[in-house]
């Protein structure tokens, strides 16, 4: 690696902070105030990482084959979670071409065909917690009555896991979604979400059914994957898709503490749309940074050098509060169009799930607004607990109480 001998910016600690409701992170925005490319040191692992914040730069590093995910298996990059070992052989940690071929394997399942071969089924698992909801009346916590399970059976049902088994998915992926409990239990969650995995694939490997371990059976079966490949999907899909519970939960906060946005959606149905991609881009769903990349050569960013060998991290939240691509980009504004946000990544890492995660948010936004008149927080706002310790953001529990009928 060639010394570098220009002036680099200084390295800026980037400790894990819990964050109440949707504000965005003060460290964040201190990093995007003090350039396009900044360097961090994040709570866990070693040194420091490079930080790239501006939408076009995101764009960029995410698409471009010289920043690899590869080449981070075998390093303690600095992070933010403290039971996060990259494994070699995951979908997350690999580049084209392998990359594509991992992902290839369970595409079927997430095309716009099928993602809407389970709009009916998901629409009558969410009519069915909300019949419930009503039946039991006010108040309720909607986090445990519709934000934490529709979530949890619509991924499971996509998965093929059956539903005596969600409970198990759950408490395994809040285990490994949370630095809480400390590095050997998220570990070990882990490895016990693998292990059932790698049972159900191997019943699977008819590839009769359309589910994605079903998938995975017939691609195992026919040396396209190997196991541990396709079990490494298995669980990186698992999580992503009970994740949503987060980012729904984030949703819900924010319709209810402004109720001129929910009124808007209740009397302007074609408007929820484009409202729920407004809010994707707002809600700052995650903490810190992801995943990060290691330059396989020396590369120029807005002026700045980073050098080969050396870790960089992007920000999907600054990329989207960018004020040159997002005019007044920390208001909410459910006309904004052209709407070009990175929620869900950019390039070979897009998130596989961004469309189930599309419409998971538009059911749930339906029913919030058809389902409940009055709906409202049954607490002060300021008394609504988010998550702790969570990589993941997003209300713990969401007290609710609404104009009851009948």
């Amino acid at each position: 690696m060639t010394e570098d001998t220009t002036t680099r910016p200084p390295v800026r600690q980037w400790p894990a902070l819990d964050l109440h409701g949707v504000d965005f992170d003060p460290v964040l925005t201190r990093l995007m105030d003090e350039g396009p490319v900044t360097r961090i040191a994040l709570p866990n692992g070693e040194g420091w990482a490079w930080l790239v914040t501006r939408h076009a730069d995101v764009r960029m590093v995410a698409n471009d084959a010289r920043f690899s995910r590869e080449a981070v298996v075998g390093r303690q990059v600095t992070r933010l979670a403290p039971h996060f070992i990259p494994q070699a052989g995951a979908v997350g940690f690999a580049d084209p071409p392998d990359h594509t071929r991992l992902r290839r394997a369970v595409a079927a399942a997430f095309t716009t065909r099928g993602v809407e071969r389970l709009r009916t089924r998901a629409r009558a698992m969410l009519d069915e917690l909300v019949d419930g909801m009503l039946r039991d009346g006010p108040p309720a916590d909607l986090t445990e009555r519709l934000l934490a399970p529709f979530p949890i059976a619509v991924i499971c049902e996509l998965m093929g896991v059956p539903a005596a088994d969600r409970q198990l998915m759950h408490t395994w992926t809040q285990l490994i979604l949370s630095s809480a409990h400390g590095a050997d239990v998220s570990e070990r969650a882990k490895n016990e979400m693998s292990a059932y995995f790698t049972r159900l694939i191997r019943s699977r490997a008819d590839g009769a059914g359309e589910d994605v371990t079903s998938l995975l059976g017939a691609a195992v079966d026919a040396q396209e994957l190997t196991e541990d490949e396709a079990v490494g999907i298995a669980v990186l899909v698992q999580i992503g898709g009970e994740a949503v519970t987060n980012n729904c939960g984030n949703m819900a906060y924010i319709l209810l503490t402004r109720p001129d946005l929910m009124a808007r959606l209740r009397e302007e149905p074609g408007l929820r749309p484009r409202a729920i991609d407004e809010l994707l881009r707002y809600i700052p769903h995650r903490s810190a940074v992801g995943l990060s990349r290691i330059a396989l050569e020396d590369v120029e960013i807005a002026g700045v050098r980073i050098g080969e060998g050396e870790p960089v991290y992007v920000s999907y939240l600054a990329a989207n509060r960018d004020p040159e691509v997002f005019a007044d980009p920390d208001r909410i504004d459910f006309e904004r169009t052209p709407n070009p946000h990175v929620s869900f990544g950019f390039g070979p890492h897009y998130c596989v799930g961004g469309m189930l995660a599309q419409l998971e948010s538009e059911l749930l936004v339906d029913v919030l607004a058809d389902r409940f008149p009055g709906l409202r927080l049954a607490v002060p706002a300021a008394d609504v607990p988010f998550r702790k310790g969570a990589l993941i953001r997003g209300p713990e529990a969401l007290p609710v109480t609404w104009s009851a009928v009948g």
